[in-house]
């Protein structure tokens, strides 16, 4: 009995610090259903949509002498933003970095700010 009695007394202490909350209640892993902190991988952020295939006006004027609409995808230093950033597709990326060479050639962008 008195080991049974001590093993309580430790459960007991356990139970009072702390940690006694649950792992569901401090959000954290609740197994392989999926529904914890890891379930959906960053909850917080929305889905990108392609600006091209969202609006297709604007996938008619995709040219490089269009410097309007290309300078967005550019950065101040003259680099071409990642479609992991911007949120285009991969063929709209492609067709976009190819008029924004030809714009560079042109000299209607810079290839590169100092």
């Amino acid at each position: 009995m008195s080991e049974s009695s001590q093993d309580d007394t430790k459960l007991d202490s356990r139970d009072s610090s702390g940690d006694s909350m649950e792992d569901d209640e401090k959000g954290g892993f609740r197994g392989k259903d999926g529904e914890g902190k890891f379930g959906r991988k960053n909850a917080k952020y929305k889905k990108k949509v392609c600006k091209f295939c969202a609006d297709k006006s604007l996938l008619a004027g995709l040219d490089y002498k269009r410097v309007d609409i290309i300078e967005r995808f550019v950065t101040n230093r003259g680099k071409i933003i990642p479609r992991r950033i911007t949120g285009t597709c991969a063929k709209h990326q492609r067709q976009l970095a190819r008029e924004i060479r030809k714009a560079r050639s042109i000299g209607l962008l810079p290839f590169k700010v100092l």
